[in-house]
């Protein structure tokens, strides 16, 4: 030893504090508290937070010593750290952002654990992605190139480092995971019922009955006279009373915001 001592392999320290929704992520006793994270070297502030178990895409603001800072910067001692969650519908314009503004035209891609929120969300209206069998390498790829938000209940893939957007839904109920992301994206003004095919995603448009008149079952013709379309599957909806089923299903989702 040469009268040196022990050298700590971790020499720094640096405290870290991770605010709402973000805390879910932590394990119980780290939870609404300061976490002392000792580290070695300059690691990018983005490490430490995903090896305390936060993944980046839910990450919208990071504030080092009061100042915001992006995901490239290099973690010192002493430094005081607070990460916030995704502003999608407050103005943080003053501060640093980690990533674009929020997407106005939203659009998503659910994992196939998801299949019954898919149906949900295209039924309010909103651009929602799915496939029963696609893998996790094809979601990230589609939402990188159709620039599409991640839904997963699995949080290890939010953690793919090509994911910008994305969010770990908390539910396992159908119903209450379509008012959480609407709730947790501020998404309510975005609803638009009945604008989308279930099935495929594709947009429903007017057709006339002269059009779909072969396809129609004969009391559909003696009782409908206003038909829509799938323009991509072609499947054909009318406004029967399904219609207002799924009508006051959406009202009571959209009156508890």
């Amino acid at each position: 030893m040469n009268g040196a001592g022990i050298i700590s392999l971790k020499p720094y320290l640096a405290n870290f504090r991770f605010y709402e929704e973000l805390n879910e992520f932590l394990p119980p006793e780290q939870r609404k508290q300061t976490i002392e994270y000792r580290f070695c070297g300059k690691p990018a502030i983005k490490d430490p937070i995903e090896v305390l178990g936060v993944p980046h895409s839910e990450v919208d603001l990071v504030v080092v010593n009061d100042q915001s800072v992006g995901f490239d910067y290099k973690l010192r001692n002493t430094d005081r750290v607070a990460v916030y969650p995704v502003f999608e519908s407050l103005d943080i314009t003053p501060v640093q952002r980690l990533r674009p503004k929020p997407l106005r035209k939203t659009a998503f891609i659910v994992d196939v654990n998801l299949g019954k929120l898919a149906r949900r969300l295209r039924m309010v209206g909103l651009d929602t992605a799915y496939g029963n069998r696609l893998d996790d390498d094809e979601i990230v790829d589609i939402a990188v190139r159709e620039k599409r938000i991640v839904l997963t209940r699995d949080r290890r893939l939010l953690f793919r480092r090509a994911i910008t957007h994305g969010y770990w839904v908390r539910s396992d109920d159908p119903d209450t995971q379509l008012r959480e992301v609407l709730q947790r994206l501020d998404l309510f003004k975005q609803v638009r019922p009945l604008r989308l095919c279930l099935d495929c995603n594709g947009k429903i448009e007017p057709v006339s009955r002269d059009q779909v008149w072969s396809d129609l079952e004969p009391l559909t013709r003696r009782y409908y006279q206003d038909f829509y379309r799938c323009s991509r599957c072609h499947k054909i909806y009318w406004e029967g009373s399904h219609v207002a089923h799924m009508n006051d299903a959406i009202r009571q989702i959209v009156d508890l915001q």
